[in-house]
């Protein structure tokens, strides 16, 4: 057993006031880079579907928490979580070594602004992820409401190399394949995929989609504040650069406090 793993074995202290702590169920690591786990959710704990909240592992008596978006829909009796290995982070250099059984700490107090009530109504919903910024779409493509107040929902990721597409891909196939979901949704939901790196079918960044018409070709339309409302989540930069496209698009940023046209989140995992 590793240093760190031996780190979360050990780290049984009962969770410090304003955190609970959850038991975890299952693992998987999709590739050496990302993994995802459950865990329990407490009965008490309320969400909208694509908000975050600080989890972590106690470390050395005092919780180690970072900001990741809560992959599961709000109805799931289970939280999900989607995260990146980071060798050397604080955290993820911890959290990738969880084992059923174990636990993390949560401060149950979820925020966000990847979610419907930032948004102004609209017909169809663009969701633009890079790697593990997909997470929070996990949430909110498994979320009825979404169905219910958009015509077309059309979720896209760039990576880096095709495993990275895996988790997204499953996530949209187990929809399909889903009894009451697969009804709900239709032919409402669309992935698209692409890599920067490692050879696929389609390729490049999607701001780069957007700016060489790339992307109106693919979904029928340019981006347009009359019809389209848009979800960000990734890094920084790429934050910026989608934001400019919208705004150059004539969108209007959004809030909880006054919704818009478009929106991103800010928080990130180390």
């Amino acid at each position: 057993m590793s240093a760190n793993a031996r780190t979360i074995a050990d780290a049984a202290p009962a969770a410090p006031k304003g955190f609970v702590s959850l038991k975890v169920h299952a693992v998987k690591h999709w590739t050496d880079r990302t993994f995802s786990f459950t865990c329990d959710r407490p009965q008490s704990f309320r969400f909208r579907s694509g908000e975050f909240a600080m989890i972590g592992l106690m470390v050395d008596g005092k919780p180690l928490v970072r900001a990741y978006s809560i992959a599961s829909p709000s109805w799931d009796e289970e939280l999900e979580f989607y995260s990146i290995k980071v060798q050397e982070g604080p955290l993820t250099s911890r959290l990738q070594h969880l084992r059923p059984g174990d636990e993390i700490v949560m401060r149950p107090k979820p925020v966000g602004t990847l979610v419907h009530d930032a948004l102004t109504p609209g017909k169809r919903l663009i969701m633009f992820s890079t790697g593990t910024g997909i997470a929070p779409f996990a949430s909110v493509i498994r979320d009825p409401e979404t169905y219910e107040k958009f015509d077309e929902i059309i979720l896209t990721q760039t990576c880096r190399d095709v495993g990275e597409l895996d988790f997204g891909k499953a996530l949209v196939e187990a929809i399909r394949n889903d009894e009451l979901l697969s009804e709900l949704v239709g032919d409402k939901l669309r992935l698209f995929t692409t890599t920067t790196r490692e050879p696929s079918p389609e390729m490049g960044r999607m701001t780069d989609w957007i700016r060489d018409g790339r992307f109106e070709t693919a979904t029928g339309a340019p981006l347009s504040p009359a019809t389209d409302r848009v979800m960000i989540c990734g890094s920084m930069g790429m934050l910026q650069e989608h934001k400019e496209l919208c705004e150059a698009a004539g969108m209007k940023e959004g809030s909880n406090s006054e919704p818009g046209d478009f929106v991103i989140e800010k928080a990130f995992v180390d």
